[in-house]
């Protein structure tokens, strides 16, 4: 069953190239680890992701310690009549510090949070703020005009208007029964 048909729109389909291939050979735990259990778990982590990719929803691959996958900015997608709104929470990064660029059809995010100064005075009990880049790659669709694109910065928050040409309309249509 193609899954692909459900989805609109795949807009994470160059993120999803990035990630390991679904035939990736599963790394054999060492002895006296739990391997039955723990390998099981690895394979339906896999396949999770791909049925999210198939989606095109974001992967699970976000676990603690994978500290990219923590930095990667949560977005949403908006469809309008003309045009897509694209938000994006970059809380704690300048304006500065985030980079939009179009490359043929993808609208690719990058961006960096950087850490304060600290003095030596400090001593912290825990640190729970992540830093470093992050990037999120976009595949626009047929309708976007990608000359047209306008963004903004405020608070936190990265607003992308992408507007749509009406030249590529969806394929449905009203059929008349004779």
């Amino acid at each position: 069953m193609n899954l692909q048909k459900f989805s609109p729109w795949n807009w994470f389909k160059s993120e999803a190239n990035d990630a390991p291939a679904a035939g990736t050979p599963v790394e054999q735990p060492r002895r006296g680890e739990l391997s039955p259990l723990l390998g099981m778990h690895q394979e339906l982590d896999r396949w999770m992701d791909n049925v999210m990719r198939q989606f095109g929803m974001p992967s699970l691959e976000s676990r603690f310690g994978d500290m990219p996958a923590l930095l990667r900015p949560q977005l949403d997608i908006a469809e309008r009549d003309h045009e897509y709104l694209i938000t994006v929470e970059v809380p704690g990064v300048d304006e500065k510090d985030v980079k939009l660029t179009l490359d043929d059809q993808r609208l690719i995010i990058e961006g960096e949070k950087r850490q304060e100064s600290t003095t030596k005075e400090d001593r912290y009990q825990r640190v729970e703020r992540s830093y470093g880049s992050f990037r999120r790659v976009l595949d626009l669709p047929a309708d976007a005009k990608a000359e047209d694109i306008k963004a903004s910065f405020a608070n936190g928050v990265l607003t992308v208007t992408v507007p749509r040409s009406g030249e590529v309309k969806s394929n449905r249509r009203e059929i008349p029964i004779q």
